[in-house]
């Protein structure tokens, strides 16, 4: 008996998965590098971190590509399918310093959630979808609040608009912000849930954390009205 992936086994794919990070890898570098970002709250990370408590990023689903080029090189742990897709997404990941936790919405959803239980307990940060890996999007799931009760570790939300994107036919409706857009990402305070919180605050926790988000959505929308204050 093998945990090797069905995938793995055709040399075709194995082929797939090697190529398609080193043509993505720097078609990303180069179209983040024409960004025009502001930013607000982003130090929280830093802040947290500092105090020897990194926290759980959490973005929807359809902006992880701008979220992907600022939080480059922090070694951020993120769960990622154990598919095919997931294996060359995972490589793309590690070229801009994040590390996996491979699991997918389904039987591997306990195994990814605990990989980021223990990479917190290491004293690294984590980051998650709470509407992914399949949606619906934008609502959140239940998995980023058990973290967030099982480690004491705070969410740490945040939203990305952009002046001018792309919008994709996914069921995520990716965002991939074009050239020299403005992108606008608004970090909310940190999010944390009690340890000793009941089914039933773990719900509203959910909720509140859908009720973040969209306000943070907002605030991302106003940021970019403001003058660009540096570039990714």
């Amino acid at each position: 008996m093998t945990d090797r992936p069905a995938w793995a086994a055709s040399a075709v794919r194995r082929h797939q998965a090697a190529l398609i990070p080193l043509a993505l890898v720097p078609l990303i570098a180069a179209l983040g590098r024409t960004w025009r970002l502001v930013s607000e709250g982003a130090n929280a990370f830093e802040r947290l971190a500092a105090s020897g408590q990194p926290p759980i990023i959490a973005v929807w689903h359809g902006r992880l590509l701008p979220g992907i080029l600022f939080w480059r090189d922090r070694g951020i742990v993120v769960i990622i399918s154990e598919n095919f897709d997931g294996e060359w997404i995972a490589r793309v990941l590690a070229r801009f310093g994040f590390a996996a936790a491979r699991g997918s919405s389904s039987r591997g959803a306990v195994k990814a959630l605990v990989g980021l239980k223990r990479a917190l307990a290491e004293g690294r940060a984590t980051a998650v979808t709470p509407d992914g890996p399949r949606g619906p999007a934008e609502q959140a799931q239940a998995g980023v609040i058990w973290l967030a009760k099982a480690t004491g570790r705070a969410i740490l939300p945040f939203h990305i608009e952009a002046s001018a994107a792309w919008t994709l036919p996914s069921w995520d409706r990716a965002m991939i912000p074009k050239p020299f857009a403005r992108v606008a990402m608004a970090v909310g305070p940190p999010f944390l849930v009690a340890p000793d919180v009941d089914d039933a605050g773990l719900e509203q926790r959910r909720l509140d954390l859908e009720v973040e988000l969209r306000r943070l959505r907002g605030r991302a929308l106003d940021l970019l009205v403001q003058p660009a204050a540096g570039r990714l």
